[in-house]
């Protein structure tokens, strides 16, 4: 009975092991930040999400870009973009890069 009861324990064990695991790869997940470029270089891009947070990716040679344009030299200033990054990258890097049509912007006309 004693080599069935450790056999469990390990069972128990490797289990909590790879819930750890598991749990330490879901932080990893992907996560998106939409805004207005605010600058752009061949190395990274800053957003600014127009709530007072300007955010820097750096340009990766994997990053994808996808949506209104499809080469990074053709990203200006201006061009509303999602970028998908991963929160436990620092510096952060962008992953893919989705360009989004253009947006009005909110508020009145001034005369």
């Amino acid at each position: 009975m004693l080599p069935v009861a450790r056999k469990a324990g390990q069972i128990v064990l490797l289990a909590l092991v790879a819930s750890i695991m598991w749990t330490a790869s879901a932080s990893a997940q992907t996560r998106e930040f939409v805004g207005k470029l605010d600058a752009v270089s061949e190395k990274k891009v800053i957003v600014d999400n127009r709530k007072g947070d300007k955010v820097s990716f750096t340009h990766l040679p994997e990053t994808t870009l996808e949506g209104e344009k499809t080469k990074w030299e053709d990203l200006k200033k201006k061009d509303w973009v999602t970028v998908h990054w991963k929160f436990t990258d620092n510096p952060r890097k962008a992953y893919k890069v989705v360009v989004l049509p253009p947006r009005e912007e909110a508020g009145e006309e001034v005369e």
